[in-house]
């Protein structure tokens, strides 16, 4: 039998198939009145006060304490009867004891409503979802409220990716969360700021919104920039270079990206589902056609959009230059194996299935379609009258990192293409060298270089990228000489989605915060 919570004297134990009931009663002959706190020994009258308390050996164990009434000492107390307080084991108008209720709270902590009632019955100790979350509820807003950190991080998490986000703050000298906000709006944070001074140090993305809260909340602490989203809007605004040049990267792709397969001067054959690559391309190029005639005839974007029914950041990219891209091939997992794929296709066997099973009896790991596919372009190639497929320059992206790859990295294809490209667009291998020099001051932190590389910059491929850093000038240097970075909060908010995913992603702000900050 399990030990009674201190203060309770066991009068008789009533053991059942399902369930033991122990009768007790206080130890105390006396009680304070909660209202004056005097002593009183005078009962008034005594009632049954039926308690769930931690289970034994799987069956539910149930408490009945005989309560007590008692009559208040100070005849001015307006209290003039009062019930026995047992804050050891239970407190007011709980129907559960105080060691049950904390264990049940923290199953309800550790996995939410539903799936916590459901452990909580397998271990005999039955709970609704609702009381679950409701001590969930009651438990944070009993808790003291979150110490002010003298080094703040601020980053954005998503609700439903591209429709709602919230904001994490987390403590980066104590490495947890701080605090939870419904959304990431700059008065949001701002107010969060003004009820919490004493923040000296703000790590934030790079989104004006937390820079504007920040310097409306706390105008004396120092913002610093995240190094990581600083190169990654250095490689955006390299991609966009890129695209804006796309007739240069498909001139400069013909002579060295064609199929081993095809002879100079032809292009691959094309299959069904390039086929309909190659369509959807086609259509994508009419749309693009059709968004440049509509707003030089004086249409807004917006108006644009609307007609033609594409994204508003699609036609935006559009309208700069980058025309949509066809699908290129990349890479296959076939590579090491051509030689044998050709060999044993001049000997005469046409059979895809039989050509991969062959392949996988020497080590290849991909599947039967890949095989199959490059059957079929073989079969199509000695047809010339069959349809013929322009998949011949590398997309954007592919160029984007073959920019700023280490050149050994690159085999002597990509290398040969690349040199080609930098030797017919000088302005895009100026962008190439701001790349890589923006991308050697961050990683090696030379405060002293951004003025002049912000100099160099000015008029390059790169001006909008610029442009933004000249705005945020201070948290980009603050970012070159302190070491403070986003790195935790993207670390907690990886744990804050497996929290919001085992809730199936329907738990409201306050049950969310909740149990993040108790996971912190």
């Amino acid at each position: 039998m399990p030990l009674l919570p201190a203060g309770l004297l066991v009068q008789q134990v009533l053991p059942e198939p399902d369930r033991i009931t122990i009768l007790a009663q206080p130890k105390s002959p006396a009680s304070n009145c909660p209202l004056c706190g005097q002593t009183s020994e005078r009962v008034h009258s005594r009632y049954l006060r039926t308690l769930a308390d931690l289970p034994w050996q799987g069956r539910i164990v149930a408490l009945r304490i005989q309560a007590r009434r008692f009559r208040c000492a100070t005849h001015a107390c307006p209290r003039r009867i009062f019930t026995e307080r047992l804050p050891e084991v239970v407190q007011s108008w709980a129907r559960r004891t105080v060691r049950l209720a904390g264990l049940q709270r923290h199953i309800g902590f550790a996995l939410g409503g539903a799936a916590g009632s459901r452990l909580a019955l397998r271990l005999t100790m039955p709970v609704s979802a609702t009381t679950l979350l409701g001590q969930l509820r009651r438990a944070t807003s009993e808790r003291p409220g979150p110490t002010t950190p003298r080094v703040l991080g601020v980053d954005d998490w998503a609700w439903r990716r591209g429709g709602r986000y919230g904001t994490i703050l987390v403590d980066l000298e104590r490495h947890c969360v701080v605090d939870l906000l419904p959304d990431r709006q700059a008065d949001t944070l701002a107010d969060w700021l003004r009820r919490h001074p004493g923040v000296a140090v703000i790590s934030r993305d790079r989104a004006g919104a937390y820079a504007d809260g920040a310097r409306q909340g706390a105008p004396d602490a120092v913002q610093v920039a995240d190094r990581w989203h600083l190169l990654e809007n250095c490689s955006r605004a390299l991609l966009e270079a890129v695209r804006r040049r796309r007739a240069e990267v498909e001139a400069a792709a013909r002579p060295v990206m064609a199929e081993p397969t095809v002879s100079a001067g032809e292009s691959p054959p094309m299959t069904s589902a390039e086929r309909r690559q190659w369509d959807r391309w086609q259509r994508g190029q009419q749309s693009y056609a059709q968004a440049v005639r509509l707003h030089r005839a004086g249409m807004s974007i917006k108006a644009v959009a609307r007609e033609l029914r594409i994204g508003r950041n699609t036609l935006r990219r559009w309208l700069r230059g980058a025309a949509p891209e066809l699908r290129r091939p990349r890479r296959s997992s076939l590579d090491p194996y051509r030689a044998v794929l050709e060999r044993r296709w001049a000997e005469g066997c046409r059979n895809g299935a039989q050509l991969w099973r062959e392949l996988r009896d020497r080590g290849f790991r991909g599947g039967l379609r890949v095989v199959t596919e490059w059957a079929t372009r073989q079969r199509l190639a000695a047809h010339p009258g069959r349809p013929q497929s322009g998949f011949a320059a590398p997309p954007s992206r592919r160029v984007a990192r073959m920019l700023t790859a280490d050149p050994q990295a690159l085999d002597a294809a990509e290398r040969g293409y690349l040199d080609r490209r930098l030797a017919t667009s000088p302005p895009l291998a100026l962008v190439r060298d701001l790349a890589l020099r923006f991308t050697a001051m961050v990683r090696e932190r030379q405060a002293g270089a951004l003025e002049r590389w912000l100099t160099d910059a000015d008029g390059s491929e790169l001006s909008s990228f610029t442009t933004g850093l000249r705005q945020d000038e201070a948290a980009v240097r603050a970012a070159l000489e302190l070491p403070w970075s986003n790195g935790q909060p993207e670390g907690q908010i990886t744990r804050l989605k497996l929290i919001k995913r085992q809730m199936y992603g329907r738990a409201n702000h306050d049950l969310l915060r909740a149990r993040v900050l108790h996971a912190a």
